[in-house]
């Protein structure tokens, strides 16, 4: 059995791990798009724009399988004081959803409207990892919710009376 302050630090450094690895796996799986500089302006076709948005998705998707893998080992490991967990789940999560987007804009292409300022007309650059808006950060959090819950709600122990 684990004490209620040390499973709080597993469950938010699991975070935080699945966090970091999250990110890699969204940049390893998306597909940049590609534009134009055009008067040192970084232009982006149809196609682009919509893979603007795939970015977004994918985030959303791998968020949310990373959160309910979170959630579900947290559940199924750290079980001694459920409300710890679920509070250290939650702002795991939300601090994984964070670290994701960080991680993979790190490792993704660098910002195209930065590099069209000093690049020639014509030249093709990559897209930049991110995501639009904030509701994506909701993904993360909202799996391992799930995910706990399924855990501790769906394969509660049954205590003998």
């Amino acid at each position: 059995m684990v004490p209620a302050i040390a499973q709080a630090g597993i469950a938010l450094g699991v975070c935080v791990a699945v966090g970091v690895l999250a990110g890699v796996v969204w940049q390893w799986l998306w597909t940049p798009s590609t534009g134009v500089v055009v008067d040192h302006e970084w232009l982006l076709g149809l196609s682009g724009l919509q893979a603007e948005f795939s970015a977004t998705g994918l985030y959303v998707l791998v968020a949310t399988v990373a959160g309910l893998l979170v959630g579900t080992l947290c559940g199924l490991f750290l079980d001694r004081a459920e409300l710890v967990t679920l509070v250290a789940v939650l702002v795991g999560a939300a601090l994984a959803g964070w670290l994701m987007v960080q991680v993979g804009q790190v490792l993704g292409p660098p910002d195209p409207r930065e590099l069209a300022e000093t690049a020639r007309n014509g030249t093709r650059l990559p897209s930049a990892l991110g995501i639009v808006g904030t509701s994506p950060y909701v993904a993360m959090p909202a799996g391992a919710t799930l995910g706990l819950a399924v855990v501790l709600l769906g394969l509660a122990k049954r205590h003998a009376d």
